[in-house]
């Protein structure tokens, strides 16, 4: 090979070093790529490890001011709902209402899950908007909601008649994912465990 066939036509010549400018190129261009595909995916559809097995053990003392805390034996024997919520949480006044027409329509039971509030806080904002829930359970330090896989609150989760996660929602409820997702599968669920 001549000298001539190794210079590009801009008069420099190519080599080895060309790679190394090529390198980085490549793998700005893939991580590019899979940020952008990680992007088009819907955050609440996270899948949960726990559906299908049972809600972890747990028993946490009722937020202040109810009587009736949370613990895992009070999820089985019907099909409830559990809503992980907070005082602080501006997504979980969003979805308040809604929790608040189904309980006074009486639609299934729902249990709240208070996470890592002040225990005056919770106490007042539900003597503020309402109390829909069956039994609160006051998870001050979070522990708990650990343990079921809690990425942040709002979160929802549906438990069969036999004290198992059936079904996980992320971020607020709204009246489509009650109607299209949430109601249905209470229905099914509770068909299923009639004789």
């Amino acid at each position: 090979m001549s000298d001539e066939a190794s210079i590009s036509a801009n008069g420099r010549t190519r080599g080895p070093s060309s790679v190394r400018y090529l390198l980085p190129l490549a793998v700005f261009l893939g991580v590019a790529v899979f940020l952008g595909i990680g992007l088009t995916l819907d955050p609440r559809e996270v899948p949960s490890p726990l559906i299908g097995k049972p809600v972890p053990e747990f028993s946490l003392p009722p937020v202040q001011g109810r009587t009736l805390g949370l613990a895992s034996e009070h999820l089985e024997g019907e099909v409830s709902l559990v809503n992980v919520f907070a005082s602080w949480c501006t997504a979980c006044r969003d979805e308040h209402p809604l929790w608040m027409q189904i309980y006074q329509e009486n639609v299934v039971p729902v249990h709240g899950l208070n996470y890592k509030d002040r225990p005056q806080d919770a106490a007042d904002w539900l003597g503020a908007l309402g109390d829909p829930y069956t039994r609160t359970g006051a998870d001050i330090n979070g522990r708990v909601a650990i343990d079921w896989g809690v990425y942040g609150v709002p979160e929802t989760f549906v438990v069969d008649q036999d004290g198992r996660i059936a079904y996980k929602h992320i971020g607020a409820i709204t009246v489509s994912a009650l109607e299209q997702t949430i109601l249905p599968l209470i229905r099914d669920l509770r068909e299923k465990s009639t004789p």
